[in-house]
């Protein structure tokens, strides 16, 4: 579908697991009224702490297997044994009413989604090393030593992604990522186009 017929702007954040991302992400919806979310679906169980409808929509195999076949995803995934995926009508709601829509997804996945949205603006988050990347994925506790191992081994595919990203930020300090996010993010808000 063609960019034109949407009011609102697409971005696409991605970057590894473990990255900062997700954090980076929350804080500039926070910042950015007008900027709103896309809830992923995913097949994944709930982390503690998450909730369905508001971290994402989590459903089974057998219905997101049906949501594949009927055409439901702007793009989907599958990790680790688990589907993520983006509803397709979901964001066209979102760009229809006017506003943009920041959407947190892999690499593969942002592939996909400029295909169909070429003016959306891309954004990769690394961290400064494999290491530090390593040790946030430790920390935070919510995956066995083999689930990271696996995490780490796609890293190298994911960066080499990067260089096909309209910005990098290397999140070695979240207040001057999120800075950095910002200013990118209300440059190309500004930006009539």
């Amino acid at each position: 579908m063609p960019r034109t017929k949407y009011k609102g702007k697409v971005f696409i954040l991605s970057g590894p697991s473990g990255s900062g991302k997700t954090t980076l992400y929350q804080k500039a919806r926070e910042k950015f009224p007008h900027l709103r979310e896309s809830i992923s679906v995913t097949t994944r169980p709930k982390r503690p702490g998450e909730v369905h409808g508001r971290d994402y929509f989590f459903v089974s195999p057998k219905m997101f297997q049906y949501k594949i076949r009927a055409g439901h995803f702007l793009e989907y995934e599958q990790f680790f044994g688990n589907y993520y995926g983006t509803p397709r009508k979901y964001v066209q709601d979102i760009l229809t009413a006017g506003d943009s829509v920041l959407l947190c997804i892999d690499v593969k996945g942002a592939r996909t989604v400029r295909r169909e949205f070429p003016a959306a603006v891309t954004i990769f988050i690394k961290t400064p090393t494999l290491e530090d990347l390593k040790r946030r994925l430790i920390s935070r506790g919510s995956e066995d030593l083999q689930t990271i191992e696996n995490r780490l081994k796609r890293v190298e595919m994911e960066l080499r992604e990067a260089e096909r990203y309209d910005h990098v930020i290397v999140n070695g300090h979240l207040a001057k990522a999120q800075q950095a996010l910002n200013r990118i993010i209300a440059e190309a808000l500004a930006d009539p186009d």
